[in-house]
C-alpha cells in the first residue's frame, strides 16, 4: 500500500473521531484531506456525502440511544433542508468557483471545532418559519458543496438557545444524515465515479466514528484535538482559495 493511501487513511479516521465527537459526519474534514491530498474535485463532493453516510449513521444511533435528541426541533429543520440540498446536489459550480466557496466553508467549519460553544440553560421552542428558511438554506448549501449542514446548523441551534449542547449534537447528526442522502441523490450521476480507495477509506471513517460517537455521547471533551484539526482545515480552505 503506498504512503499516500495510508495518510489518507489515517486522515480520514482522526477527522470521523473529531467530528462525530461534536455530533458532526466529517465532510467538510474528508474534503480537506482530498484538497490537500490534490484528489480530483469532480469526485469530491459525493466522496465526502458517501463517508458521512456512515458516520452519521452510527452518531445518530449512538445520540439516540443516549437521549440527547429531539423530534420537535429536528423535524421543520429537515423539512425545508431535504428538498433543498437535492437541489443544490443537482448544482455544479465551476471549479474554481466551487473551490472557494468550498474554502470559505471549510474556514467556517475550523471555526465551528476550534469554538467550545454550549447551551445548558434553559432553551426555547424556535419560530417554525425560522427553521424552514434556515434549513432551505443550509441544505442548499450543503448539496451544492459536499456536506452535511451540521457546521452550521449546530451553532445556530446553541447561539440561539433553542437546544441544549448535547441535544444540538444528536439533532445535527440525523439533520446531517438526511442531506447526505438527499445531496447523493441529486448528485447521483458521479457517485459511479468515486475514487477506487474510498472502499478503503470507509472502514476507517467507520471506526473513527464509533470511536467519537460513542465518546462524544459520553461527555467526551476533544477541544484541544479539535483545535488542532481546525488549523489543518483554516490551512485546506485558504488553499482552495488562492491556488
Amino acid at each position: 500500500m503506498e504512503p499516500t493511501t495510508l495518510l489518507i487513511i489515517l486522515a480520514v479516521f482522526i477527522v470521523a473521531v473529531m467530528y462525530s465527537s461534536v455530533g458532526h459526519g466529517g465532510a467538510s474534514g474528508y474534503l480537506a484531506v482530498m484538497a490537500f491530498f490534490a484528489v480530483a474535485p469532480e469526485v469530491t463532493r459525493p466522496t465526502a456525502l458517501v463517508l458521512n453516510l456512515f458516520v452519521a449513521s452510527i452518531g445518530t444511533v449512538q445520540f439516540y440511544r443516549a437521549g440527547y435528541f429531539s423530534w420537535r426541533i429536528f423535524l421543520p429543520f429537515a423539512a425545508a433542508s431535504i428538498p433543498f440540498a437535492y437541489i443544490g446536489g443537482m448544482i455544479h459550480l465551476p471549479t474554481q468557483i466551487y473551490k472557494i466557496v468550498l474554502g470559505v466553508v471549510l474556514m467556517l467549519a475550523a471555526v465551528r471545532l476550534a469554538v467550545k460553544l454550549r447551551n445548558d440553560d434553559e432553551v426555547k421552542d424556535p419560530p417554525i418559519l425560522a427553521c424552514l428558511a434556515i434549513g432551505a438554506a443550509i441544505g442548499l448549501l450543503s448539496g451544492m458543496v459536499g456536506v452535511g449542514g451540521g457546521i452550521f446548523l449546530t451553532p445556530i441551534l446553541l447561539l440561539m438557545h433553542w437546544a441544549e449542547t448535547r441535544v444540538a449534537a444528536g439533532v445535527s447528526v440525523l439533520f446531517i444524515l438526511v442531506n447526505s442522502i438527499a445531496g447523493l441523490a441529486g448528485n447521483y450521476s458521479q457517485v459511479s465515479v468515486l475514487p477506487p480507495d474510498v472502499w478503503i477509506w470507509i472502514p476507517a471513517a467507520v471506526v473513527g466514528g464509533l470511536i467519537g460517537s460513542t465518546l462524544g455521547s459520553k461527555r467526551f471533551d476533544s477541544l484541544t484535538l479539535r483545535r488542532v484539526l481546525a488549523v489543518v482545515l483554516l490551512f485546506a480552505g485558504v488553499k482552495l482559495i488562492l491556488v
